[in-house]
């Protein structure tokens, strides 16, 4: 079956960084585009980064020059670098592609705050 695991949150201070992995099986990752989502208390998930196999990459424009994504295609591993967190950053992240979405893991929370 199909997984994605993702680890690496917790809380934070504003200004402050963390590193999420996301773990998967090669079914997943392939030749596919992979990105990190995220969902906030009462609001809709939403696509934060992506990259391709060849390591393209694209943001959204909340997290743009602060988050950097990258993947291990060897180990089937996407990660996030979150620097200069925000408050507003707090949410669950998510990994998954991007289009062709498999079954959701069970994300990882991300808190900042003072």
């Amino acid at each position: 079956q199909v997984q994605l695991v993702e680890s690496g949150g917790g809380l934070v201070q504003p200004g402050g960084s963390l590193r999420l992995s996301c773990a998967g099986s090669g079914s997943i990752f392939g030749i596919y585009v992979m990105g990190w989502y995220r969902q906030a208390p009462g609001q809709q998930r939403e696509l934060v980064a992506q990259v391709t196999r060849g390591g393209n990459t694209i943001y959204a424009d909340s997290v743009k020059g602060r988050f950097t994504i990258s993947r291990d295609n060897a180990k089937n591993t996407v990660y996030l670098q979150m620097n200069n967190l925000k408050p507003e950053d707090t949410a669950v992240y998510y990994c998954n592609r991007v289009g062709v979405l498999v079954r959701w893991g069970q994300g990882t929370q991300v808190t900042v705050s003072s």
